[in-house]
């Protein structure tokens, strides 16, 4: 009896170290694909060309600039996006200044009404300025909201399942993610409603390498519930500018800095 419960006891301590090696995994994984989504190099800008479509094939047109920077990688970060078109979304802003620990601080500027707008948190998970892209997707959905499961491994990705931890915050009740296995870029992530079925698809349709730094360059949202998508392009991409800090402040709202204008 006694060495049947050493036995037992032998098993389950080889479990958990098993569960515990696996969770850790799990999370490396995870952090890799926000660093290399997200932070790379300390700064960077790019200009985005979106083109939104309907379930009837009629096409919406946005064209923007990003700015980001990063007060550490994988922590704190700031986004400044800027509007140039069409006209009724001209010179439009918005900012992100992203929290690790608490929610993110998201501001609005409308220049028609002249007006700042505060994003609430509860409106994160809404439409980017009438797209198929959420407002949470600019700078990326906290990795610590989430519990993550690896549940296979291919030949060429990670595929993790990602289970939020406050599910009455957010309309999704799972998303899975495939993440290249050379690069941890996430290449596909796959949403289920509440009820289970797939209604949302994120991808990234082409990756380059630009200045050492694996770079998605082509992206596109598929709703599957309407029928509609939203395909955006990135340009003139560029790391390591040295962007200051005092762009992403209120007073930058309604004076746009030369780093968008240029």
């Amino acid at each position: 009896m006694r060495q049947l419960l050493t036995t037992l006891t032998i098993l389950s301590l080889f479990f958990c170290f098993g569960q515990a090696a696996l969770a850790a995994e799990v999370d490396e994984i995870i952090q890799k694909a926000n660093l290399a989504a997200y932070y790379a190099g300390d700064d960077g800008r790019t200009k985005v060309s979106m083109v939104i479509t309907d379930d009837q094939g009629r096409q919406r047109n946005r064209e923007f600039v990003i700015l980001r920077r990063d007060n550490e990688d994988g922590g704190q970060q700031k986004f400044y996006v800027y509007f140039n078109k069409p006209s009724d979304v001209r010179k439009m802003v918005f900012m992100v200044h992203k929290s690790v620990l608490g929610d993110d601080d998201r501001w609005l500027y409308l220049p028609a009404l002249d007006l700042v707008k505060r994003i609430a948190a509860s409106d994160k998970r809404t439409s980017f300025v009438g797209s198929h892209f959420l407002y949470e997707d600019v700078s990326g959905r906290g990795v610590a909201e989430d519990s993550h499961e690896l549940i296979e491994t291919t030949e060429q990705a990670f595929v993790i399942k990602s289970v939020p931890k406050s599910p009455d915050n957010v309309e999704f009740s799972s998303y899975t993610v495939w993440i290249d296995k050379n690069n941890f870029m996430p290449m596909k992530a796959e949403y289920l409603d509440k009820e289970g079925k797939r209604y949302r698809i994120v991808e990234a349709l082409d990756v380059q390498v630009i200045n050492g730094f694996p770079t998605v360059t082509k992206s596109k949202v598929s709703d599957l519930v309407s029928g509609g998508e939203t395909i955006s392009e990135f340009k003139d991409i560029q790391y390591n500018i040295g962007l200051k800090e005092n762009i992403f402040s209120e007073r930058y709202l309604r004076r746009a800095p030369r780093e968008v204008r240029k």
